[in-house]
């Protein structure tokens, strides 16, 4: 991909834009290949590719020796896969301190660096932001007539939704790299994600953190995880689900595998939401396994659009993956987070959006059909009524979130219906 005469704007682009601007240096980190040098460059003046054997050997020489020429450079300065010289980090905010600058670095990574719980947190001086893959919004495959931000205020809704099940299937299998996404050749988009995978399980998984793992065991931990994808399965059902076929010691070796698949921004879990609630029911605090992209799940389980058209349970899982996806982009625009709802009375909601001044929505993500969206709605209200209100601010808005469905519009009962590809930030 030629990044800068192929590039779509992102929407994390505000989000740099305002810390450059608060803050001395800006970390971007996310998956590889998902453009995040490229949009960082067009904030810079100085790149250094630490991917680059030669320049990664003089950066490393310079960091050992505590050379000042390490942090020179026209600033803004962009070191690109920063985590390969952890201790950039402490040069870099003590140089911060030391200058009182604003805007001076970026630093761009694809994986945790292997001392990232010793670090100094950096506060006040180093900003953090996730890079995910491509939202719909930012693929152009959403009309966007239907504006998140528009339904905190609970305005009303229209929009037409383009696609069918079967087009949804091949954006779930293809996903949301942005390779994939320019690609107009749909086997070849198709098959780029199982290159990622292959990279991801035969050198990623062991550069992470310097540890040797084998890439069968890898693949066979992704395999499982990704048929537990958008459920709280626990480790011990994936260590039962693989022990068959793969030689793994304990959950200690399967926790190992998914570490460092989390570690490389391949797996990010959705962490449970704790409201107070005037029922009984007490909180499930399982987090539900995500990844930060459907294809992953779909490549390695080697399923074409065809495949999920004809599994609807395994589209209905993916199609909530693809959904959490660009809820947390388009959170993320809001600053705003991204939960799921599960209590003891068997109660779930597939996503909670929070946002930072206090607000919340409910939403619940379905295939599309009308049983399907009134068993959400269903859902939707009787978790309301749970919900202390007394306590808590009511929810701002419900929706069910669908994949075929034709339009979007509000209930009767002021639930939204939206289809995904008519949703924007």
């Amino acid at each position: 991909m030629d990044g800068k005469s192929t590039y779509l704007s992102r929407l994390i682009e505000d989000a740099i834009t305002t810390s450059m601007k608060t803050n001395g240096c800006v970390v971007i980190q996310g998956p590889k290949w998902c453009v995040k040098s490229t949009t960082a460059e067009k904030f810079v003046k100085t790149i250094i590719k630490l991917q680059k054997p030669a320049v990664y050997k003089q950066y490393k020489i310079l960091s050992d020796i505590g050379d000042e020429n390490l942090l020179s450079g026209e600033k803004p300065l962009l070191f690109d896969e920063w985590q390969k010289i952890p201790e950039l980090w402490d040069y870099i905010r003590n140089f911060v301190d030391e200058v009182s600058g604003k805007g001076l670095f970026i630093l761009t990574g694809s994986a945790k660096p292997i001392d990232d719980n010793k670090r100094h947190t950096g506060t006040g001086r180093i900003k953090t932001i996730v890079m995910r893959t491509m939202s719909l919004w930012e693929s152009k495959e959403s009309s966007g007539e239907v504006s998140l931000t528009s339904l905190f205020d609970e305005s009303e809704i229209s929009g037409k939704n383009k696609y069918q099940l079967k087009d949804i299937a091949y954006i779930i299998c293809r996903g949301g790299f942005p390779s994939a996404v320019i690609e107009t050749d749909r086997d070849i988009a198709l098959n780029y994600v199982k290159d990622y995978v292959d990279t991801l399980i035969t050198s990623d998984i062991t550069d992470v953190d310097e540890i040797k793992r084998n890439p069968n065991r890898a693949r066979a931990i992704l395999r499982s995880y990704a048929r537990n994808v958008s459920t709280p399965a626990k480790i011990t059902t994936i260590l039962k689900d693989i022990e068959a076929n793969v030689n793994v010691e304990d959950v200690r070796t399967v926790d190992s595998y998914l570490s460092a698949f989390s570690k490389l921004f391949v797996i990010e879990e959705t962490p449970s939401w704790t409201p107070k609630l005037r029922s009984k029911a007490t909180i499930r605090t399982t987090s539900i396994k995500h990844f930060v992209d459907p294809s992953i799940a779909t490549a390695v389980l080697d399923a074409n659009p065809n495949d999920l058209i004809n599994d609807l349970n395994t589209f209905g899982l993916l199609f909530e993956n693809l959904v959490i996806r660009d809820l947390k982009i388009y959170s993320q625009f809001l600053e705003g987070k991204v939960f799921n709802y599960h209590d003891s009375s068997g109660l779930e909601a597939d996503a909670i959006i929070h946002l930072k001044d206090g607000r919340w929505a409910l939403i619940e993500v379905k295939i599309g059909g009308e049983k399907l969206i009134n068993d959400g709605a269903a859902t939707l209200k009787k978790i309301r009524e749970k919900i202390d209100l007394e306590k808590m601010s009511k929810p701002s808005f419900m929706a069910i979130i669908t994949a075929s469905d034709s339009f979007a519009y509000r209930r009767k009962d002021g639930i939204y219906v939206i289809p995904i590809a008519c949703l924007r930030p």
